[in-house]
């Protein structure tokens, strides 16, 4: 693809366009576009217009865009994300029903923890993760898992820091947070009260194919609830997703 003038290539600046987009931010103006994605208003526009015209934007009847069907269509073929999903959602059903409370799909990816999936109960405690949502990988408790088991080098970066507060008790001392990554790998789960929100705790445990940790599996708990009945919904429901899994192809980590 050919490179601006300041050597970014054309594929670097559909990215950057298509990343002003997030769980909060669903519809914008090509202007809004343009100033979050730090392009000239020439240069995201015709990016806009070419997106539009190949259906991964769209635009309302107010010429404000959205991402397009397509651009789903697309991300779902083949994916690796939709295959661990769909292996682990009827099992993150029951862990739902018996609990009653958030449950939810994580998997690493660029050095954060993206939700996948999320099942709600009317009733639960406060919790801001969202479906294609991200947190830290220190500050949640999916996040915690899926760090534990990452590749060292990728351990080591986060470890550097700056490792930032979330909530009331997010560990922010890197000290601390390697040991708690060493138990966590002991363990097999992870517990974090405060670690997001004052009110909650969560609960992960790993979730693998063929030994490799590919996700994380987690509950949120209102912080009083005991850890013990959501540690084993979660390590059940892993189990049997994992036995799922062994039917299709491998996955890769995210």
């Amino acid at each position: 693809m050919a490179n601006s003038a300041s050597g970014e290539s054309m594929i670097a600046r559909v990215v950057r366009v298509i990343d002003t987009f997030g769980v909060d931010r669903t519809v914008q103006t090509a202007s809004e576009i343009g100033r979050r994605a730090g392009l000239p208003s020439s240069t995201a526009h015709r990016i806009i217009d070419e997106l539009v015209d190949e259906g991964l934007l769209e635009r309302d009847l107010e010429h404000r865009v959205r991402l397009g069907t397509r651009l789903w269509e697309l991300a779902l073929r083949g994916s690796t994300a939709l295959r661990l999903r769909q292996a682990a959602l009827p099992h993150m059903e029951s862990v739902q029903a018996e609990l009653r409370e958030h449950t939810q799909l994580a998997v690493l990816e660029r050095d954060e923890a993206l939700f996948l999936e999320r099942l709600s109960h009317p009733d639960a405690v406060s919790n801001i993760t969202r479906v294609a949502g991200r947190l830290p990988l220190h500050a949640s408790s999916s996040g915690l898992v899926l760090l534990a088991h990452a590749d060292p080098a990728l351990r080591e970066r986060v470890l550097e820091g700056p490792l930032r507060a979330v909530g009331p008790n997010t560990i922010t001392d890197p000290a601390v947070l390697r040991r708690a990554l060493a138990e966590i790998r002991r363990s097999g789960f992870v517990s974090a009260p405060g670690s997001i929100e004052a009110v909650s705790t969560g609960v992960a445990v790993p979730l693998r194919d063929r030994g490799e940790v590919v996700a994380a599996l987690s509950v949120v708990l209102p912080r009083e609830a005991p850890v013990e009945p959501a540690l084993v919904a979660l390590r059940d429901a892993a189990a049997r997703s994992e036995a799922d899994l062994r039917d299709d192809a491998p996955l890769t980590r995210q």
